[in-house]
């Protein structure tokens, strides 16, 4: 089977590192990623600046492709230019925090998957919930039985978000299948000045609300179980689509 690696924290970074080797074990692997962090990009695409891809080694091995784009790029020019043939499955991470409820409107890690079910590719962006103590060992692990079912089901096109606690693996009570929850923060700026006296803003913010429930994906990870949330792009809202039909707006 022929797999698609990539992800937003870059293609140096230590998930997408376990994440590759881990699926190199039973697959045929490309690793496209960005040539550093593009972390909350979004589904951000380059299309007035040239997308230059370089060869990366690591341990004086080739390890993949290193692209000056964003994570949605990586998919596109992997499809389109690098690989010879259509990837089975693309798996985005393994990254460096949660990407749960509405985080994953903002996350590069889950629009790359996005990418790839776009074009019709089984597509799974993997995220580990703690920044800077993340354990990735776990994550590679899971994937394997996670590529495994999928390979059963013939690589359907879905696109599914997978978050996981990061505890210790005897710790992980299990699975959920989950829905995307509701994260509210509030924003703060912090106003500096750089040495030359100009002023710029540095976001912050904290978690001041979350929607709870045990089908909750971010409920899940918080106590301690491997959240598989199912996704689309499709932004229709139906329910209000049937409502606007009776305010006359065709008319």
């Amino acid at each position: 089977m022929r797999v698609l690696v990539t992800n937003d924290d870059g293609i140096h970074a230590k998930g997408i590192e376990v994440l590759a080797k881990s699926l190199g074990r039973i697959a045929e692997v490309t690793v496209v990623a960005p040539e550093i962090e593009r972390s909350a990009v979004g589904h951000g695409i380059t299309l007035n600046n040239p997308l230059r891809v370089d060869k990366v080694y690591k341990s004086q091995k080739f390890f993949g492709y290193a692209v000056n784009g964003t994570p949605a790029d990586c998919v596109k020019i992997s499809v389109g230019a690098i690989m010879e043939h259509k990837p089975d499955v693309v798996f985005s991470g393994i990254n460096n925090g949660a990407n749960t409820g509405t985080d994953a409107i903002y996350s590069g890690t889950v629009s790359a998957a996005i990418e790839g079910a776009m074009v019709d590719i089984c597509s799974v962006a993997i995220s580990v919930s703690r920044v800077g103590g993340s354990r990735f060992d776990y994550a590679g692990e899971y994937v394997l039985k996670l590529i495994e079912t999928l390979a059963e089901k013939g690589f359907p096109k879905l696109l599914l978000n997978v978050n996981i606690p990061s505890i210790p693996a005897d710790e992980i009570k299990g699975v959920r299948l989950t829905r995307q929850g509701r994260v509210r923060f509030r924003d703060y700026f912090d106003k500096r000045q750089d040495p030359s006296g100009r002023t710029y803003y540095w976001l912050t913010g904290e978690l001041t609300d979350s929607e709870e429930g045990t089908d909750i994906d971010s409920t899940a990870v918080k106590e301690g179980y491997v959240s598989i949330t199912p996704i689309h792009y499709d932004l229709t809202d139906e329910k209000l689509l049937e409502q606007l039909r009776d305010w006359n707006f065709e008319k």
